[in-house]
Protein backbone atom coordinates (compact mmCIF):
# COMPACT_ATOMS: atom_id res chain seq x y z
CA UNK A 1 0.00 0.00 0.00
CA UNK A 2 1.32 3.04 -1.02
CA UNK A 3 1.36 6.16 1.61
CA UNK A 4 1.63 9.47 1.50
CA UNK A 5 4.28 11.44 2.93
CA UNK A 6 3.02 15.01 3.99
CA UNK A 7 3.50 18.14 6.06
CA UNK A 8 1.67 19.52 8.53
CA UNK A 9 2.20 23.03 10.15
CA UNK A 10 1.16 24.47 13.74
CA UNK A 11 0.46 27.60 14.30
CA UNK A 12 1.34 28.92 17.64
CA UNK A 13 -1.52 31.44 17.93
CA UNK A 14 -3.69 28.33 18.43
CA UNK A 15 -1.65 27.89 21.26
CA UNK A 16 -1.33 31.21 22.92
CA UNK A 17 -3.97 31.15 25.63
CA UNK A 18 -2.17 27.89 27.21
CA UNK A 19 -0.17 28.81 30.60
CA UNK A 20 3.23 29.01 29.64
CA UNK A 21 4.28 25.20 31.76
CA UNK A 22 1.51 23.66 30.02
CA UNK A 23 2.37 24.70 26.75
CA UNK A 24 6.00 24.47 26.79
CA UNK A 25 5.28 20.68 27.57
CA UNK A 26 3.48 20.51 24.66
CA UNK A 27 5.87 22.16 22.24
CA UNK A 28 8.87 19.70 24.04
CA UNK A 29 6.43 17.22 23.14
CA UNK A 30 6.26 17.66 19.38
CA UNK A 31 9.99 17.19 18.69
CA UNK A 32 10.63 19.25 16.43
CA UNK A 33 11.89 23.40 16.28
CA UNK A 34 9.58 26.49 15.57
CA UNK A 35 10.49 28.19 13.00
CA UNK A 36 8.20 31.42 11.84
CA UNK A 37 5.64 30.62 14.28
CA UNK A 38 4.64 27.82 13.73
CA UNK A 39 5.86 23.76 14.23
CA UNK A 40 6.19 21.91 10.57
CA UNK A 41 5.15 18.10 11.48
CA UNK A 42 6.27 15.06 8.90
CA UNK A 43 3.49 12.55 8.71
CA UNK A 44 1.98 9.72 6.99
CA UNK A 45 -1.73 9.64 5.53
CA UNK A 46 -2.81 6.20 6.53
CA UNK A 47 -6.32 6.55 4.77
CA UNK A 48 -6.93 3.97 2.53
CA UNK A 49 -9.38 2.75 0.00
CA UNK A 50 -11.78 -0.15 0.59
CA UNK A 51 -12.58 -0.92 -3.04
CA UNK A 52 -9.62 -2.64 -3.81
CA UNK A 53 -10.53 -4.94 -1.14
CA UNK A 54 -13.99 -5.97 -3.60
CA UNK A 55 -12.61 -8.81 -5.74
CA UNK A 56 -11.14 -10.98 -3.22
CA UNK A 57 -14.24 -10.74 -1.23
CA UNK A 58 -16.47 -11.73 -3.96
CA UNK A 59 -14.74 -14.95 -5.10
CA UNK A 60 -14.52 -15.75 -1.28
CA UNK A 61 -16.92 -19.26 -0.14
CA UNK A 62 -16.88 -17.63 2.97
CA UNK A 63 -19.67 -15.53 3.62
CA UNK A 64 -21.74 -13.82 6.12
CA UNK A 65 -25.45 -12.62 6.84
CA UNK A 66 -25.13 -9.26 9.07
CA UNK A 67 -27.32 -7.75 11.84
CA UNK A 68 -27.23 -4.33 13.55
CA UNK A 69 -25.28 -3.30 10.09
CA UNK A 70 -25.22 0.51 11.36
CA UNK A 71 -23.04 3.00 8.66
CA UNK A 72 -21.16 -0.43 7.56
CA UNK A 73 -18.32 -0.68 9.71
CA UNK A 74 -18.22 -4.57 11.23
CA UNK A 75 -19.15 -5.15 7.09
CA UNK A 76 -16.24 -3.36 5.48
CA UNK A 77 -14.21 -5.36 7.94
CA UNK A 78 -15.68 -8.41 6.93
CA UNK A 79 -15.61 -7.92 3.44
CA UNK A 80 -11.53 -6.50 4.20
CA UNK A 81 -11.10 -10.05 5.55
CA UNK A 82 -12.23 -11.70 2.57
CA UNK A 83 -15.75 -12.95 3.75
CA UNK A 84 -18.44 -12.13 1.42
CA UNK A 85 -21.64 -10.32 3.08
CA UNK A 86 -24.64 -11.41 1.73
CA UNK A 87 -27.19 -9.79 3.68
CA UNK A 88 -26.89 -6.42 5.78
CA UNK A 89 -30.34 -5.61 8.25
CA UNK A 90 -30.86 -2.33 10.11
CA UNK A 91 -33.58 -0.60 11.69
CA UNK A 92 -32.47 3.17 10.63
CA UNK A 93 -33.19 4.07 7.43
CA UNK A 94 -30.45 6.46 7.28
CA UNK A 95 -27.52 3.54 7.42
CA UNK A 96 -29.49 1.00 5.31
CA UNK A 97 -29.24 4.09 2.67
CA UNK A 98 -25.65 4.37 3.48
CA UNK A 99 -24.65 0.53 2.46
CA UNK A 100 -26.79 0.54 -0.60
CA UNK A 101 -25.09 3.87 -1.95
CA UNK A 102 -21.48 2.17 -1.53
CA UNK A 103 -20.38 -0.07 -4.49
CA UNK A 104 -18.71 -2.06 -1.69
CA UNK A 105 -21.85 -3.38 -1.17
CA UNK A 106 -23.45 -3.73 -4.50
CA UNK A 107 -23.54 -7.22 -4.15
CA UNK A 108 -25.65 -7.16 -1.21
CA UNK A 109 -29.37 -7.51 0.08
CA UNK A 110 -29.81 -4.66 2.38
CA UNK A 111 -32.75 -5.17 4.61
CA UNK A 112 -34.23 -2.04 6.44
CA UNK A 113 -36.68 -3.92 9.21
CA UNK A 114 -36.36 -5.19 12.96
CA UNK A 115 -34.43 -8.58 13.44
CA UNK A 116 -37.63 -9.64 15.33
CA UNK A 117 -39.42 -10.01 12.40
CA UNK A 118 -36.35 -12.11 10.51
CA UNK A 119 -36.53 -15.67 10.25
CA UNK A 120 -34.16 -18.44 8.77
CA UNK A 121 -36.44 -19.16 6.14
CA UNK A 122 -35.88 -15.68 5.05
CA UNK A 123 -32.15 -16.34 3.71
CA UNK A 124 -32.82 -19.71 2.57
CA UNK A 125 -33.11 -18.90 -1.38
CA UNK A 126 -29.60 -16.28 -0.90
CA UNK A 127 -27.47 -19.15 0.24
CA UNK A 128 -28.62 -21.22 -2.26
CA UNK A 129 -27.68 -18.98 -4.45
CA UNK A 130 -24.36 -18.49 -3.55
CA UNK A 131 -23.84 -22.03 -1.60
CA UNK A 132 -21.17 -21.03 1.07
CA UNK A 133 -18.79 -23.89 1.88
CA UNK A 134 -18.80 -21.70 5.21
CA UNK A 135 -21.33 -19.20 6.56
CA UNK A 136 -20.89 -16.91 9.43
CA UNK A 137 -23.39 -14.37 11.44
CA UNK A 138 -22.04 -10.81 12.27
CA UNK A 139 -23.69 -8.52 14.54
CA UNK A 140 -23.35 -6.11 17.65
CA UNK A 141 -26.64 -6.14 19.45
CA UNK A 142 -27.60 -3.21 21.35
CA UNK A 143 -28.79 -4.42 24.88
CA UNK A 144 -30.05 -1.94 27.44
CA UNK A 145 -30.76 -2.92 29.77
CA UNK A 146 -27.92 -5.73 30.24
CA UNK A 147 -30.38 -8.34 31.19
CA UNK A 148 -31.11 -11.54 33.29
CA UNK A 149 -31.12 -14.78 32.33
CA UNK A 150 -35.22 -14.36 31.46
CA UNK A 151 -34.46 -12.92 28.06
CA UNK A 152 -32.66 -15.86 26.25
CA UNK A 153 -34.04 -19.12 25.95
CA UNK A 154 -33.00 -22.31 26.84
CA UNK A 155 -33.17 -25.32 24.03
CA UNK A 156 -35.85 -26.14 22.79
CA UNK A 157 -37.86 -23.71 24.05
CA UNK A 158 -37.45 -19.78 24.03
CA UNK A 159 -37.06 -17.90 27.48
CA UNK A 160 -38.71 -15.11 29.10
CA UNK A 161 -40.43 -11.74 28.03
CA UNK A 162 -39.74 -10.36 24.66
CA UNK A 163 -37.81 -7.21 25.92
CA UNK A 164 -37.89 -4.46 23.12
CA UNK A 165 -34.18 -2.88 24.60
CA UNK A 166 -32.35 -6.85 24.48
CA UNK A 167 -31.41 -7.04 21.10
CA UNK A 168 -28.90 -9.71 22.45
CA UNK A 169 -31.68 -12.57 22.50
CA UNK A 170 -33.42 -11.55 19.45
CA UNK A 171 -29.81 -12.54 17.81
CA UNK A 172 -29.14 -15.68 19.33
CA UNK A 173 -32.63 -16.73 18.69
CA UNK A 174 -32.02 -16.06 15.05
CA UNK A 175 -28.30 -17.75 15.22
CA UNK A 176 -30.00 -20.65 16.64
CA UNK A 177 -32.23 -20.75 13.42
CA UNK A 178 -29.33 -20.69 10.98
CA UNK A 179 -27.02 -22.85 12.72
CA UNK A 180 -23.73 -20.97 11.03
CA UNK A 181 -20.30 -22.26 11.53
CA UNK A 182 -19.36 -19.07 13.48
CA UNK A 183 -20.26 -15.99 15.20
CA UNK A 184 -19.42 -12.78 16.02
CA UNK A 185 -21.53 -10.80 18.55
CA UNK A 186 -20.34 -7.86 19.40
CA UNK A 187 -20.71 -4.92 22.90
CA UNK A 188 -19.71 -2.39 25.21
CA UNK A 189 -16.93 -2.90 27.80
CA UNK A 190 -19.60 -2.18 29.96
CA UNK A 191 -21.10 -5.51 29.77
CA UNK A 192 -18.27 -7.02 32.01
CA UNK A 193 -18.90 -4.51 34.96
CA UNK A 194 -20.30 -6.41 38.04
CA UNK A 195 -23.69 -4.76 37.71
CA UNK A 196 -23.94 -6.21 34.44
CA UNK A 197 -21.80 -9.05 34.63
CA UNK A 198 -24.77 -11.88 34.50
CA UNK A 199 -25.74 -10.82 31.36
CA UNK A 200 -22.53 -12.44 30.12
CA UNK A 201 -23.01 -15.43 32.22
CA UNK A 202 -26.43 -15.71 30.82
CA UNK A 203 -24.67 -15.26 27.35
CA UNK A 204 -22.26 -17.83 27.75
CA UNK A 205 -24.84 -19.90 29.38
CA UNK A 206 -27.07 -20.01 26.14
CA UNK A 207 -23.48 -20.50 23.95
CA UNK A 208 -22.86 -23.50 25.60
CA UNK A 209 -26.62 -25.07 25.45
CA UNK A 210 -26.39 -24.41 21.52
CA UNK A 211 -22.96 -26.30 21.51
CA UNK A 212 -20.67 -23.32 20.37
CA UNK A 213 -17.01 -22.80 21.41
CA UNK A 214 -16.39 -18.87 22.02
CA UNK A 215 -13.75 -17.26 23.18
CA UNK A 216 -14.69 -14.00 24.65
CA UNK A 217 -12.07 -10.78 23.63
CA UNK A 218 -11.57 -7.64 25.53
CA UNK A 219 -10.10 -5.47 22.40
CA UNK A 220 -8.89 -1.63 22.84
CA UNK A 221 -8.81 -0.50 19.35
CA UNK A 222 -6.09 0.64 19.03
CA UNK A 223 -3.92 -2.30 19.63
CA UNK A 224 -5.30 -3.29 16.74
CA UNK A 225 -3.92 -0.62 14.25
CA UNK A 226 -6.87 1.69 14.96
CA UNK A 227 -5.70 5.56 15.98
CA UNK A 228 -8.26 5.51 18.64
CA UNK A 229 -8.57 4.52 22.67
CA UNK A 230 -12.04 2.34 22.37
CA UNK A 231 -12.68 -0.85 24.13
CA UNK A 232 -15.24 -3.56 23.45
CA UNK A 233 -15.87 -7.10 23.87
CA UNK A 234 -16.40 -9.42 21.79
CA UNK A 235 -17.82 -13.29 21.60
CA UNK A 236 -16.29 -15.08 18.57
CA UNK A 237 -17.83 -18.76 18.24
CA UNK A 238 -17.48 -21.46 16.12
CA UNK A 239 -18.88 -25.19 16.16
CA UNK A 240 -15.07 -26.04 16.57
CA UNK A 241 -12.85 -25.68 19.36
CA UNK A 242 -11.30 -22.59 19.56
CA UNK A 243 -7.23 -22.70 20.65
CA UNK A 244 -5.64 -19.81 19.29
CA UNK A 245 -5.84 -15.76 20.48
CA UNK A 246 -6.54 -13.31 17.69
CA UNK A 247 -3.32 -11.35 17.12
CA UNK A 248 -2.36 -7.70 17.87
CA UNK A 249 -1.29 -5.44 15.74
CA UNK A 250 -0.46 -2.05 17.20
CA UNK A 251 3.39 -2.28 16.86
CA UNK A 252 3.77 -1.37 13.61
CA UNK A 253 6.25 1.17 14.71
CA UNK A 254 7.27 0.93 18.68
CA UNK A 255 10.02 3.88 18.20
CA UNK A 256 7.92 6.29 16.81
CA UNK A 257 5.20 6.20 18.81
CA UNK A 258 3.87 5.97 22.28
CA UNK A 259 3.49 2.23 22.95
CA UNK A 260 3.56 1.47 19.18
CA UNK A 261 0.09 3.21 18.74
CA UNK A 262 -1.18 5.15 15.52
CA UNK A 263 -0.48 8.29 15.83
CA UNK A 264 -4.23 10.60 15.05
CA UNK A 265 -2.45 13.23 12.83
CA UNK A 266 -1.49 10.23 10.48
CA UNK A 267 -5.08 9.71 9.88
CA UNK A 268 -7.02 13.06 9.87
CA UNK A 269 -3.93 15.38 9.31
CA UNK A 270 -5.10 15.89 5.58
CA UNK A 271 -8.33 17.04 6.33
CA UNK A 272 -7.23 20.04 8.88
CA UNK A 273 -8.15 22.32 5.35
CA UNK A 274 -10.66 25.20 4.75
CA UNK A 275 -12.03 22.39 2.05
CA UNK A 276 -13.36 20.20 4.67
CA UNK A 277 -14.92 22.80 6.91
CA UNK A 278 -18.21 21.77 8.50
CA UNK A 279 -21.11 24.17 10.18
CA UNK A 280 -20.48 22.21 13.43
CA UNK A 281 -16.44 23.60 13.35
CA UNK A 282 -16.70 26.58 15.39
CA UNK A 283 -17.54 25.79 19.12
CA UNK A 284 -19.26 29.48 21.00
CA UNK A 285 -20.75 29.29 24.68
CA UNK A 286 -20.36 29.11 28.12
CA UNK A 287 -16.90 27.33 28.22
CA UNK A 288 -15.23 28.46 25.22
CA UNK A 289 -12.38 30.24 26.87
CA UNK A 290 -11.75 26.90 28.75
CA UNK A 291 -11.12 25.52 25.41
CA UNK A 292 -8.97 27.59 24.10
CA UNK A 293 -7.02 26.92 27.61
CA UNK A 294 -6.76 23.38 27.05
CA UNK A 295 -3.35 21.91 25.84
CA UNK A 296 -3.91 19.09 23.33
CA UNK A 297 -3.84 15.73 25.22
CA UNK A 298 -5.08 17.53 27.85
CA UNK A 299 -9.40 17.96 29.55
CA UNK A 300 -10.74 20.01 32.05
CA UNK A 301 -8.19 19.09 34.87
CA UNK A 302 -5.38 21.04 32.81
CA UNK A 303 -7.48 23.99 34.39
CA UNK A 304 -6.97 22.65 38.00
CA UNK A 305 -4.21 23.64 40.80
CA UNK A 306 -3.94 20.11 40.39
CA UNK A 307 -2.00 21.29 36.65
CA UNK A 308 -0.46 24.32 38.31
CA UNK A 309 -3.54 26.38 37.43
CA UNK A 310 -4.20 29.12 39.58
CA UNK A 311 -6.45 30.15 40.19
CA UNK A 312 -7.88 27.28 39.09
CA UNK A 313 -11.42 27.67 36.76
CA UNK A 314 -12.34 23.86 37.83
CA UNK A 315 -11.56 21.10 40.47
CA UNK A 316 -10.03 17.77 39.83
CA UNK A 317 -12.54 15.06 40.02
CA UNK A 318 -15.86 16.84 39.29
CA UNK A 319 -16.35 16.46 35.83
CA UNK A 320 -16.72 13.73 33.36
CA UNK A 321 -12.85 12.72 31.90
CA UNK A 322 -14.63 13.93 28.49
CA UNK A 323 -15.04 17.55 29.28
CA UNK A 324 -13.04 19.42 27.20
CA UNK A 325 -11.10 17.20 26.11
CA UNK A 326 -8.94 17.78 23.20
CA UNK A 327 -6.50 15.47 21.12
CA UNK A 328 -2.88 15.73 20.75
CA UNK A 329 -1.65 14.77 17.19
CA UNK A 330 1.23 12.30 18.39
CA UNK A 331 -1.39 10.36 20.72
CA UNK A 332 -4.38 7.84 19.54
CA UNK A 333 -8.03 9.41 19.86
CA UNK A 334 -10.35 8.99 22.87
CA UNK A 335 -13.62 7.18 22.30
CA UNK A 336 -15.66 8.62 19.69
CA UNK A 337 -19.18 8.76 20.50
CA UNK A 338 -22.11 8.96 18.55
CA UNK A 339 -23.96 11.77 20.51
CA UNK A 340 -21.47 13.68 22.56
CA UNK A 341 -22.96 16.96 24.48
CA UNK A 342 -22.05 20.04 24.13
CA UNK A 343 -18.67 19.88 25.86
CA UNK A 344 -18.00 16.73 25.77
CA UNK A 345 -14.59 15.97 23.69
CA UNK A 346 -12.21 15.00 21.76
CA UNK A 347 -11.88 18.50 20.21
CA UNK A 348 -9.60 19.07 17.42
CA UNK A 349 -6.11 20.37 18.79
CA UNK A 350 -7.01 23.81 17.04
CA UNK A 351 -9.83 24.27 19.23
CA UNK A 352 -12.89 23.36 16.96
CA UNK A 353 -14.90 20.22 16.85
CA UNK A 354 -13.90 16.86 14.24
CA UNK A 355 -14.98 17.17 11.51
CA UNK A 356 -17.07 13.94 10.24
CA UNK A 357 -14.60 13.46 7.28
CA UNK A 358 -12.25 13.33 10.80
CA UNK A 359 -14.51 10.84 12.88
CA UNK A 360 -14.31 8.70 10.25
CA UNK A 361 -10.90 8.34 9.32
CA UNK A 362 -10.27 8.16 13.68
CA UNK A 363 -13.11 4.67 12.98
CA UNK A 364 -10.69 3.59 10.24
CA UNK A 365 -13.68 3.82 7.35
CA UNK A 366 -11.67 3.72 3.92
CA UNK A 367 -11.70 7.42 2.48
CA UNK A 368 -13.93 5.87 -0.77
CA UNK A 369 -16.80 4.97 1.39
CA UNK A 370 -20.10 8.00 1.63
CA UNK A 371 -22.67 8.23 4.64
CA UNK A 372 -26.11 9.21 3.51
CA UNK A 373 -28.00 11.95 6.20
CA UNK A 374 -27.34 14.73 7.77
CA UNK A 375 -24.18 15.59 9.66
CA UNK A 376 -25.66 14.78 12.80
CA UNK A 377 -27.04 10.94 11.37
CA UNK A 378 -23.26 10.59 9.59
CA UNK A 379 -21.76 11.40 13.42
CA UNK A 380 -24.39 9.02 14.77
CA UNK A 381 -23.51 6.18 12.00
CA UNK A 382 -19.78 6.73 12.74
CA UNK A 383 -19.54 6.68 16.23
CA UNK A 384 -21.80 3.71 16.96
CA UNK A 385 -19.64 1.98 14.45
CA UNK A 386 -17.23 -0.63 15.20
CA UNK A 387 -14.03 0.59 13.59
CA UNK A 388 -13.10 -1.38 10.40
CA UNK A 389 -9.92 -1.92 11.13
CA UNK A 390 -10.24 -3.70 14.54
CA UNK A 391 -13.31 -5.64 12.47
CA UNK A 392 -11.21 -6.43 9.73
CA UNK A 393 -8.76 -8.15 12.25
CA UNK A 394 -11.46 -10.17 14.51
CA UNK A 395 -13.11 -10.96 11.19
CA UNK A 396 -9.78 -12.81 10.26
CA UNK A 397 -10.01 -14.25 13.67
CA UNK A 398 -13.06 -15.84 13.32
CA UNK A 399 -12.30 -17.47 9.71
CA UNK A 400 -9.29 -19.06 11.56
CA UNK A 401 -11.38 -20.46 14.10
CA UNK A 402 -14.13 -21.79 11.85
Amino acid sequence: MNRKQMKYKLSVNEFSHIIESQRNVFYDSLCVKESNGSFEISFTDKNYTCMPYLESALNSKVHGLSFFSGGGGLDIGAQMAGIKVLTSLDFEKDAIETLKMNPFFAHTKHRLDDIRNVKASDFTEILRQNNPEKLVLLGGPPCQPFSKAGYWKTLPQRLGPDDPRNMIGAYLNIIDDIRPDGFILENVESILHPHNIQAVYDLEEALDKMNYHFKLIKANACDYGVPQKRKRVFFIASKKEIITEPEKTNFEHPKEFQNGYERVIDWIGRFDSDFYASEFDSIEGLHHDALIQVPPGGNYISLSEKRGYVPELFKAGTRYWTFLLKLHPYLPSWTIIAQPGHWEGPFHWNNRRLRNCELAAIQTFPIDYKFYGSLRSVHKQIGNAVPCILAKSMCNYLKSVI
